[in-house]
């Protein structure tokens, strides 16, 4: 069986006036359908752009990404319905002229869909993502941060997408309506058998939602694998640090010198030559800053790009 969306060697870049930034490179993975994806690493390493171009909302420098086998062609109506964002910053993500319903109903008027029964169609919307039906003559400001959070989900839902491109959809909300907001995208998944790309730094949210995971870091992929083995026993040093710097009251958490990170991130216009996170890695050694790690199979689920594999 195929998987719902797949993209191979996709590369973003664009230029700018302190030069070429690059913000994808070559990055491919795969999404079944029903499953959650979550992509993780430091603000920077291309999260967002890379969620943004499997959604077709910017355009590829190199690779191709696939729906059901079929090259993706953002352009067409039918292909775009299926994937669907929601965006961080609900507030930026709605026209405040515009009430609940007309914004809910935009892509059913978009996509030629539920003519004659919109109103309904709304309501029905509204109650699928626990809000109330006079909540559709509201306006946005009039609406707290997780409803317009909902707002947003019922509007990516309204057009039956297969799945939901999620950047950072709850890092703009309290804790408490963090975890109503990650019930409802549990509930959501199971009764509609939607599939996630649910972008996060958040690695307690990942863990709460993804089935897999992957690891980003300088526009690439570091390591992917099922989410118990990433986050429990993570191969590459770049997650290891990451899992590592997690606040924690317990002192016996605390990073070790061989988990530390050291120095800042590096530019996404000039990144290091080779493994990327060499100049940060503590267990860099001669090859790294002339070789590009591949990522290889360390087991039949889980991928690491890392030339010291196996790691201690």
């Amino acid at each position: 069986m195929s998987a719902l969306l797949e993209c191979t060697g996709v590369s973003v870049s664009w230029p700018t006036p302190e030069g070429r930034l690059r913000a994808v490179r070559e990055v491919s993975l795969h999404l079944d359908r029903g499953e959650t994806l979550g992509l993780v690493g430091e603000s920077g390493c291309g999260k967002t752009t890379l969620g943004r171009a499997l959604s077709g909302l910017v355009p590829l420098e190199a690779g191709e990404v696939r729906l059901h086998g079929q090259l993706f062609d953002a352009r067409a109506l039918s292909v775009r319905r299926q994937v669907q964002p929601v965006f961080q910053d609900p507030a930026a993500a709605l026209d405040p002229r515009c009430t609940v319903e007309q914004a809910i109903a935009e892509g059913l008027v978009v996509h030629g869909l539920a003519a004659g029964r919109r109103g309904a169609r709304v309501r029905q919307l509204l109650d699928q993502v626990g809000l109330a039906a006079a909540t559709a003559g509201r306006l946005p400001h009039e609406l707290s941060a997780g409803q317009r959070q909902r707002v947003c989900i019922a509007r990516a839902l309204a057009v039956e997408p297969q799945l939901l491109v999620l950047d950072e959809p709850v890092s703009a909300l309290d804790v408490s309506v963090q975890a109503q907001m990650l019930t409802l995208l549990h509930e959501l998944q199971r009764a509609q058998g939607l599939a996630y790309l649910f972008i996060s730094h958040d690695l307690g949210v990942i863990a709460h939602l993804a089935t897999r995971v992957a690891v980003m870091y300088a526009g690439r992929l570091v390591e992917v694998g099922p989410s118990d083995a990433v986050l429990g026993r993570p191969r590459h040093p770049y997650t290891q640090a990451l899992l590592a710097s997690v606040p924690s009251g317990d002192p016996r958490r605390r990073p070790t010198a061989k988990h530390q990170v050291r120095g800042e991130a590096p530019s996404a216009f000039h990144p290091p030559s080779g493994c990327a996170f060499h100049p940060r890695c503590p267990h860099a050694f001669d090859r790294c800053p002339g070789q590009l790690p591949p990522l290889i199979d360390v087991s039949p689920t889980h991928r690491v790009a890392c030339l010291k594999e196996p790691l201690p």
